[in-house]
């Protein structure tokens, strides 16, 4: 019996990912240990080892396949004595059925439901049959597909089934409900599915008539946005599983979570003249503090005198924690990355500044493990480098906030109640405001503006 290689989940919070390359072919022998291939996750590229032993017979899911779910058979590895090359991949569900395989009927007249797409009806679509066929015969008046979501109801119109000549166009459950809410007229689509059964993906560009609004109280649907029609020169890239991770989750905690904005202008020359004195003691360690790894320190200084904001929001609990863990916002290729300084509250500048370098370094050649950009208790993100003044952060949930930094400029000030040239950055910390309060974010930002402009108290 061949050992099943299944799609890791090499994260929490991993669903699927890209096979981005296999490192051994079929015929290989594997032995434990060995790394088989790399996976692109939404953050990073990660190896793949091999716990079994054997010989490869089969790649089943080849390199470069975006999407794999997490749990999909990817190869098989034949055991010792097992003959590698009378291995075949397994069946779909789909071809494993025969091909006349037909849903239960409840009428005689019903030709359409004694037939099913070659055998791709499932138990869960003879079961929405049934509920459909209790709808004609006065039975319940609405019912849920499970399965797609959608909400139909006596009166909805379900989908063109037939083509005129009376052939069954096959396609999918939800290639149905596209093609309806779209205007798409199936019998003009060609299907890339088993027996040529249309499914969601032969929809895509195809063009439609005038949108048709699902029967769920009557509402207009929202139409998905449609393909860019212009004659303006470019080009079109597909989205990494990190952009589109990035845009997912920007979008969720923009719309669930409340931010609250306050900003402080902060004196830099005082952090600004420690740095200067610090790298030159440490020059002989080979070690140069950045304004960043400050204000890390800072941060993280901050939250233990402002403990209400090291919090996150978990629904109907609040969790406080102990220790300052804080994500630093890294800007990679194709998108940004958040590794973490763990307890950078009780670190060394010096500790903090290697540990940065260290994170940034394998962040840009996608070689962190899911444990360093998962988790932390608040976030930093600099953009003074590009000489932003100042910017509102979006929190990263479930962190409870995120400072943001602008870039430190001369700016006239008042000093001493006389006017004079100072060094000044605006910072700007987002909060939940379902778990901090604004008076509560006010004490944070006003004790990391006395520890950056007062450094020496960072260090105690």
């Amino acid at each position: 019996m061949p050992i099943e290689l299944k799609m890791p989940a090499l994260s929490p919070t991993m669903e699927e990912g890209t096979l981005a390359t296999w490192l051994v072919k079929e015929g290989d022998t594997i032995v434990s240990g060995d790394i088989m291939a790399e996976i692109e996750t939404d953050k990073a590229t990660m190896e793949f080892e091999a716990v079994d032993e054997g010989v490869l017979a089969k790649i089943l899911v080849p390199a470069g396949t975006d999407e794999v779910k997490v749990g999909t058979v990817i190869a098989l590895i034949a055991e010792e004595g097992e003959d590698a090359d009378s291995i075949e991949a397994p069946k779909s569900d789909a071809e494993a059925k025969p091909a006349g395989a037909k849903a239960e009927t409840a009428t005689d007249d019903s030709s359409e439901d004694k037939q099913k797409a070659d055998g791709e009806a499932s138990t869960e679509q003879d079961r929405r049959d049934s509920d459909r066929r209790k709808v004609d015969k006065g039975g319940d008046e609405k019912g849920v597909d499970c399965r797609e979501g959608e909400r139909w109801s006596k009166d909805a119109k379900a989908p063109p089934a037939p083509t005129s000549d009376g052939e069954r166009i096959k396609a999918s459950p939800l290639a149905r409900r596209i093609a309806s809410q779209q205007g798409i007229d199936l019998s003009g689509v060609s299907g890339s599915g088993p027996k040529g059964r249309i499914v969601k993906a032969d929809l895509d560009g195809v063009e439609g008539g005038a949108k048709t609004a699902p029967a769920e109280t009557g509402k207009a649907a929202t139409a998905p946005s449609p393909a860019l029609d212009t004659d303006i020169p470019h080009e079109t890239e597909k989205l990494s599983n990190m952009r589109k991770t990035i845009a997912r989750r920007l979008s969720e905690a923009k719309a669930t979570v409340p931010h609250i904005y306050l900003t402080v202008d902060i004196r830099l020359d005082a952090l600004l003249k420690l740095r200067g004195e610090l790298n030159a003691a440490l020059e002989t360690r080979e070690i140069k503090l950045s304004v960043n790894d400050l204000l890390i320190k800072a941060l993280a200084a901050a939250l233990m005198e402002a403990p209400k904001c090291n919090v996150s929001f978990a629904g109907d609990q609040l969790i406080s924690y102990s220790r300052a863990d804080i994500s630093v916002a890294v800007s990679i290729p194709g998108g940004l990355i958040t590794p973490i300084v763990t307890g950078a509250d009780s670190k060394s500048l010096s500790a903090i500044s290697t540990e940065v370098k260290d994170l940034a370094g394998r962040a840009k050649e996608g070689k962190l493990q899911p444990h360093e950009y998962q988790g932390g208790t608040a976030s930093i993100s600099n953009m003074g480098m590009f000489g932003i003044k100042a910017f509102d952060a979006v929190i990263n949930p479930p962190q409870g906030m995120i400072m943001a930094i602008g870039a430190g400029e001369k700016r006239p000030y008042v000093i001493d109640d006389s006017l004079q040239i100072a060094t000044v950055m605006s910072a700007t910390g987002s909060f939940d405001h379902r778990a901090i309060d604004g008076a509560d974010g006010a004490q944070l930002m006003q004790a990391f503006k006395a520890l950056v402009e007062n450094p020496l108290g960072m260090l105690a």
